[in-house]
């Protein structure tokens, strides 16, 4: 029992000595609490600015006109190429003048027939060699034969089917050796052709949205570019902001009751001819007028479920949580309606680092790491 007893002891002595070994090393190293992390802050931005809303819309052109003949025949030659842009007055089709053209010659000799007699009236009359009746007769021959021979000269020029305005043309729809009609109201169509270096966008706008528009123009608030026209932005489909700038050219006369909207028609222009007709597009217009608004970046925006919110940063480079009623996004900020002040500053980068009361290290700059906010908005 004795030698049991004193094995114990000495277990429980090493026991000590290795505690009191380990809270040495402890003590010994000068171990510290970790440095506060470095995040970048940004003061809250209060600037004068105009707000502005999207709306759906489609691209149209400002001219377009379907290429149709106005005479008769077979096609002869085709004198252009898919797409091609052409000026007003080109040749784009051309129709076998042959028939046209023994029509022509046919009512010139007609014409000059009659010219010939109505040039020797005077004459004749003044010998008493024809009646007044015969001289008011040749007269008449005369006028109906200049009008035919217009006439037969116009169709004869026809044959020549031209663009009549400039801009890009479609694909001919008939091509060399089709027989083309060119009766009114069933004449064939060869092609289409529409105008490039303007462009318009119609675009739905709500109820609402029309009144504010109105009620701001009334007030004369609404914000005009050099030319006094109000602007306006356009965004396609495969842009991430607005780039093409624009102005509204007119508003429908009467609000659509099945939609509740009313159209609104834009011109913007397209110099290199990249918006083709036809296309998506989101208009941008503007609905409020010139007032200070506070901004924020949006990658110090953050997500608490139903509410959003931004990290300041208190004097005492501490880490404070505030939430924030948000209104709408301008160039990559956001108008913040309550719960800022204008200088307060906010952390923009390096928001998963930190929670609320934590000390940090801030260091002033500007937004850089646009993946922050969708990971500070989960």
């Amino acid at each position: 029992m004795k030698i049991r007893l004193i094995h114990l002891g000495v277990f429980v002595s090493g026991l000590a000595v290795v505690g009191n070994f380990v809270t040495g090393c402890g003590r010994g190293t000068g171990q510290s609490a970790a440095p506060p992390p470095a995040v970048t802050v940004a003061p809250v931005e209060q600037k004068e600015i105009v707000e502005w809303s999207d709306f759906t819309g489609h691209t149209e052109p400002i001219d377009a006109v379907d290429i149709r003949p106005r005479v008769s025949g077979y096609i002869q030659e085709v004198n252009f190429q898919s797409g091609q842009l052409v000026k007003k007055g080109d040749v784009l089709f051309e129709i076998d003048p042959r028939w046209n053209q023994a029509i022509f010659d046919q009512r010139q000799a007609e014409y000059d027939q009659a010219k010939t007699e109505a040039d020797r009236i005077d004459l004749l009359l003044e010998n008493h060699a024809i009646s007044k009746e015969e001289a008011e007769a040749r007269k008449a021959r005369f006028e109906e034969a200049k009008a035919v021979l217009d006439s037969a000269r116009l169709d004869l020029e026809y044959t020549k089917v031209r663009a009549p305005i400039d801009g890009r043309v479609s694909r001919a729809l008939l091509t060399e050796g089709n027989y083309v009609s060119g009766t009114a109201g069933s004449a064939s169509l060869l092609t289409t052709i529409v105008s490039v270096g303007s462009v318009y966008v119609y675009a739905d706008i709500d109820e609402n949205s029309f009144l504010k528009f109105n009620e701001l123009v009334d007030a004369n608030k609404m914000e005009t570019n050099a030319d006094g026209r109000i602007p306006v932005q356009l965004q396609l489909a495969d842009e991430t902001n607005f780039p093409h700038e624009g102005y509204i050219e007119s508003l429908d006369n009467r609000l659509n009751p099945d939609t509740g909207s009313i159209l609104l028609r834009a011109v913007f222009p397209d110099k290199d001819g990249q918006i083709v007709p036809g296309l998506f597009a989101r208009i941008r217009i503007p609905l409020s007028d010139l007032h200070p608004a506070l901004l924020v970046d949006e990658c110090a925006i953050g997500t608490d479920q139903s509410q959003k919110f931004v990290f300041t940063l208190t004097p005492s480079n501490t880490v404070a949580y505030q939430t924030v009623n948000l209104g709408q996004s301008i160039e990559g900020k956001r108008i913040v309606e309550s719960g800022l002040q204008a200088g307060e500053k906010i952390i923009v980068n390096g928001m998963q680092r930190v929670r609320p009361g934590m000390p940090v290290t801030p260091e002033e700059g500007v937004a850089t790491k646009p993946s922050d906010v969708k990971t500070a908005m989960r």
